[in-house]
């Protein structure tokens, strides 16, 4: 475990840790809203996927272009890595809502 005169551990600043909670929460419904629109449209197999991964990039970008101002690294301890990783919790919320969306629309297909 790190103490707290441990160099790495003075660069982390609590306030801003819990701050990187927002981030998990704009994934999360970045996710929920591209497995609803991947429903609705109908997409099956990897089109569905490929729209979860045009979703994820593109709410990574904004991120790294807006909140980080470029720096990804100052900002997150995993850098560019963190951003861009969606995450299994993601991935499988797309899933469900995807399912979801496209039975509770094309029931009748």
């Amino acid at each position: 475990m790190a103490s707290p005169s441990d160099p790495a551990v003075q660069l982390v600043f609590a306030p801003n840790v819990l701050h990187n909670q927002s981030l998990t929460s704009v994934k999360f419904l970045s996710s929920c809203f591209a497995g609803a629109v991947a429903g609705i449209l109908g997409l099956e197999n990897w089109h569905g996927f490929a729209l979860f991964a045009a979703s994820v990039l593109s709410t990574s970008f904004v991120i790294y272009a807006i909140n980080c101002k470029g720096n990804p690294a100052k900002y997150l301890s995993g850098g560019l890595g963190e951003l861009v990783n969606p995450g299994q919790d993601n991935i499988f919320t797309f899933i469900l809502v995807w399912t979801l969306f496209y039975g509770i629309v094309h029931v009748y297909d």
